[in-house]
């Protein structure tokens, strides 16, 4: 797969057709029952590109999804959310016919929220680019919720469009992208065990990275590389965080920065540039700017508090 140029999906009437589904009653937005979805775009594994939102719940499939080295069966009912341009892959399963694949898939093209409230805000929704193996886990009455939202939506683009139709989908859209996020904060505070295991390992990389040798030869670890050392996607790792400890990744790499920083000004000798060029700075202004910012004293103010 990984080989392959991925497939892009222009429009959700490519979608429709490649499926096996009826034209789209609306060219910018469709409401799907998975049950009703006959065929998928090939037989063999293929990644894909969709040039709008999917928004996904899903139950029992029959795919497989991907994203790099993380595949997730959908065998109970989780979310997941693909934004434009995001590539992803699918690997339809071999015994596909002997189980009953269901849920909703709900496709929303750019072009109906041009200038909407939610084109913009839109990307706020850091879930987005969450990968597949951080899908959202719904309860019963959670995913009660989230259909019942998706199906207000069919519903009004089903019945007679007139000027208050898209006002009303986008209303319904922001209701479930809220109601999704409030599930996720659920998530990572009851999935605790799971979490803690990611927080842990997560001071464990940052300790090892910076009292090995990596500072100086590479600067400061970004919040990509701890990402993926981790094995999760940046956006995830840093709500994850933010929920936990109240802080994203970045105010965590300069929390453990300022603590290096802090010891080696007054247990010894180094100058302000030594110990910022130690620290992974190439100048050492950038260092002295960060150090005030986070502890309101310059180094040489924050060493001299200490004699």
């Amino acid at each position: 797969m990984a080989n392959k140029q991925p497939y892009r999906i222009k429009t959700i009437s490519q979608y429709h057709q490649l499926t096996g589904l009826p034209k789209p009653e609306h060219p910018l937005i469709s409401a799907i029952n998975i049950e009703s979805i006959k065929q998928l775009p090939g037989n063999e594994p293929m990644s894909l590109v969709f040039d709008f939102y999917s928004i996904s719940l899903k139950r029992n499939s029959n795919v497989k999804y991907k994203y790099g080295q993380q595949e997730y069966d959908f065998d109970e009912g989780v979310m997941f959310f693909i934004s434009p341009n995001q590539i992803f892959g699918i690997d339809p399963a071999k015994n596909a016919i002997l189980k009953k694949h269901s849920g909703w898939l709900l496709l929303v093209h750019p072009d109906f929220l041009w200038n909407t409230s939610l084109a913009k805000t839109i990307k706020q929704y850091e879930y987005f680019n969450y990968s597949v193996h951080e899908a959202l886990y719904l309860s019963e009455k959670e995913e009660t919720t989230i259909t019942g939202i998706i199906k207000n939506i069919e519903q009004e683009y089903h019945s007679n469009i007139d000027k208050f139709s898209q006002d009303i989908i986008i209303a319904q859209l922001e209701v479930l992208l809220n109601y999704s996020e409030r599930f996720y904060e659920r998530q990572f505070i009851t999935r605790k065990i799971t979490n803690h295991k990611i927080l842990n390992r997560f001071e464990d990389i940052l300790t090892k990275y910076f009292n090995g040798n990596l500072l100086a030869e590479k600067g400061l670890p970004t919040v990509q590389y701890i990402a993926q050392e981790l094995n999760v996607s940046p956006n995830y790792l840093s709500a994850l965080l933010k929920i936990l400890t109240g802080q994203n990744t970045q105010q965590h790499i300069h929390d453990k920065l300022i603590e290096g920083a802090k010891e080696k000004l007054t247990t010894t000798d180094l100058s302000v540039s030594e110990i910022a060029y130690q620290l992974g700075f190439e100048h050492s202004q950038s260092f002295s700017r960060l150090f005030k910012i986070k502890t309101k004293l310059s180094p040489l103010e924050f060493r001299h508090s200490f004699n």
